[in-house]
């Protein structure tokens, strides 16, 4: 298994949130069906059924991509795989920063791929990340950002077998995680799609026994 590096945090420290609204206001329930459409509620809805708008903001996903770039010292023509693409802005970033990279995303919202990014909507499919349709160590970097934790735990073994397989040099796995109980409860009451609810050392455990070798990231909800 390989270490624990911190990518996201800044990104993701810098938005807030009502943990409490999503439970106290409104039927949880109700909301979790929703998001877990993947369609237009999840992306382009209201705040309390996903994004509340997953618009591109230049420069926003920049800062990610670079110090990816920069880590893993990846050549111009590198291969990069985004498992869980979403809209493909960071894949965007990398063919902005290195523009003869080869990337490719895959993601299992029709809707997402429909409103990606168009400069890299080419390079996306619908699929899912227990099966890879991609051949065995076709990839320089391989990354999943806020995925897997959408799975059910026999979903993510997969799927980091799948990961493990695909990638031939770098890997780099993020999710939601806790550290703590308070941690724990804010990151209950604020998700919508999530399946699988590990604390950081559990996550390490999984990782050692689907075989994963790659790096690792998480987002905690403080």
């Amino acid at each position: 298994m390989g270490q624990m590096i911190d990518f996201m945090g800044v990104l993701h420290n810098s938005t807030r949130r009502n943990y409490i609204e999503r439970v106290c206001q409104y039927d949880k329930a109700e909301l979790v069906a929703k998001a877990m459409l993947y369609d237009k509620d999840y992306w382009d809805g209201d705040r309390i059924t996903g994004y509340g708008g997953y618009h591109y903001l230049p420069g926003r996903w920049t800062p990610v991509a670079q110090a990816m770039i920069d880590h893993y010292q990846l050549p111009e023509d590198a291969s990069i795989l985004d498992v869980g693409c979403g809209k493909g802005y960071l894949l965007y970033e990398f063919t902005r920063l290195l523009p003869k990279a080869r990337v490719a995303g895959i993601d299992c919202s029709r809707y997402g791929l429909e409103h990606a990014k168009e400069e890299v909507k080419p390079y996306l499919q619908l699929g899912q990340a227990q099966r890879l349709p991609y051949p065995d160590h076709s990839f320089d970097l391989v990354i999943s950002l806020a995925t897997l934790h959408n799975l059910t735990n026999f979903e993510l073994y997969q799927a980091l077998q799948e990961i493990e397989r695909v990638g031939q040099r770098h890997k780099w796995v993020m999710q939601e995680s806790y550290r703590n109980e308070q941690e724990k409860l804010n990151m209950l009451h604020w998700q919508l799609t999530q399946r699988t609810f590990l604390r950081t050392d559990e996550w390490e455990w999984f990782f050692t026994m689907a075989g994963y070798t790659g790096d690792y990231g998480y987002i905690f909800f403080q």
